[in-house]
């Protein structure tokens, strides 16, 4: 038995006040597939939370079902979409995009972001119709290394998208932990301006499970909903997902738990400093990567869950540490004296 598992962001089940909601509007009739009391005044909530009531909303399951959809929704077949080789849709969602005659027109990125001149590279490669066509541009906010977008960069990026015919789509799973994050200029608001497409990730943040997807092109979404139900993502208790997202930006609750693991992040990142070791990214979110010498590795796996990373050399590698809501300052401390014994 471990003594805290650093694996991921959701290895709990949901803050307590989601589950009393649920609880509390159980046994109420509703009508289904998203068209219940909830679900209408949750998309109240979202649209005037990110300042746009035309805002096309939807709520579903899971992180990897919202980036087959809205990709699949917006993309020809002969289109692709530009991620970082360190994208979601890249690394951990099993060829879901490919699955659906898209291909991936990646891009290396040490810090897990895109760039102008990074995105201009793959338009300027793909110029003729004997190749895929670049039509969508997506990025994560928080990226799968823990770094984030300021709102320059993110800026540059809209800006060079609309000039160029392109999509930008923006993958929210740790949306929450960005907006929160020390070093973040950004808001929901400012996001919702500067994407075509969004998702803010429930999942990661507190929710049992849940996704919530901003479409903000006027001329995307049509018929989105008969592309949610192709790909199982149209649930008939649509209200289980809405309810919790009612809760969760009722009195702030989303960026509460947000700030918190981003703190509990900030405990670790600054007592593993001061233990004079070094990180693969400078992350100011709740995800971080330590560099520790395999031997101490080895012993802290003993003790704790967490991921190897990746190789650094023959001796040292970095592994990921990831807080979440529910995170005590107890198990953070803990592992920080386990790993000073170590050293």
């Amino acid at each position: 038995m471990k003594k805290y598992l650093f694996f991921n962001d959701y290895s709990e089940g949901a803050h307590p006040d989601i589950l009393k909601a649920l609880e509390r509007t159980n046994k109420t009739q509703e009508m289904g597939y998203g068209e219940d009391f909830y679900t209408i005044e949750a998309k109240k909530v979202i649209r005037k939370a990110i300042n746009k009531d035309n805002a096309d909303i939807h709520f579903v399951s899971g992180g990897t079902q919202t980036n087959l959809v809205v990709l699949e929704s917006i993309l020809r077949p002969y289109e692709s979409v530009i991620s970082a080789t360190s994208g979601h849709i890249n690394i951990h969602e099993a060829g879901a995009i490919e699955g659906v005659g898209h291909k991936i027109n990646t891009v290396e990125s040490n810090d897990g972001k895109l760039t102008v001149s990074l995105i201009k590279k793959i338009i300027e490669a793909h110029s003729d119709e004997h190749m895929v066509k670049p039509k969508v541009v997506f990025i994560s906010q928080a990226t799968e290394l823990g770094t984030i977008y300021s709102k320059a960069e993110l800026r540059d990026i809209s800006e060079f998208c609309r000039k160029n015919n392109l999509y930008l789509y923006l993958d929210g799973a740790r949306l929450g932990s960005a907006l929160t994050s020390i070093q973040s200029d950004l808001t929901l608001e400012e996001v919702a301006k500067l994407v075509d497409v969004f998702y803010i990730g429930g999942t990661k943040n507190g929710a049992l499970l849940g996704e919530t997807i901003v479409i903000l092109n006027k001329n995307l979404g049509q018929d989105f909903r008969y592309y949610l139900k192709r790909r199982g993502a149209l649930l008939a208790k649509g209200r289980s997902i809405s309810v919790q997202f009612l809760e969760l930006f009722k009195n702030n609750l989303y960026f509460e738990l947000a700030r918190h693991a981003n703190q509990m992040a900030e405990r670790l990142t600054d007592g593993i400093k001061k233990l004079g070791y070094k990180f693969l990214t400078e992350s100011p979110t709740n995800q971080i990567f330590p560099i520790f010498p395999n031997k101490v590795i080895k012993k802290l796996e003993e003790l704790y869950g967490f991921y190897i990373w990746t190789k650094i050399d023959e001796t040292n590698s970095a592994i990921r540490l990831v807080t979440s809501w529910a995170t005590d300052e107890k198990a953070v401390d803990e592992f920080l004296n386990d790993l000073a014994k170590l050293k």
